[in-house]
């Protein structure tokens, strides 16, 4: 039988997606609608279905989605 692959940055319980920031290890993103993001050991992790957040760090030169 063949096994599922995973979605690329989601973690089988969470449901977020984790993005590795290529710059920082550390620092604050400010989302438009004036939510805060922590970057913490140079990454980052939203919900799945937060659009807005996943949106933001897709098009984000310095961030990149993790397998």
């Amino acid at each position: 039988m063949a096994i599922p692959k995973k979605k690329a940055g989601r973690t089988a319980n969470s449901g977020a997606a984790v993005f590795r920031d290529t710059l920082y290890t550390s620092r604050i993103l400010i989302l438009a609608d004036g939510r805060a993001l922590s970057v913490a050991q140079g990454e980052v992790s939203v919900p799945v279905s937060d659009t807005l957040a996943r949106d933001y760090l897709e098009q984000h030169p310095d961030f990149q989605l993790q397998e």
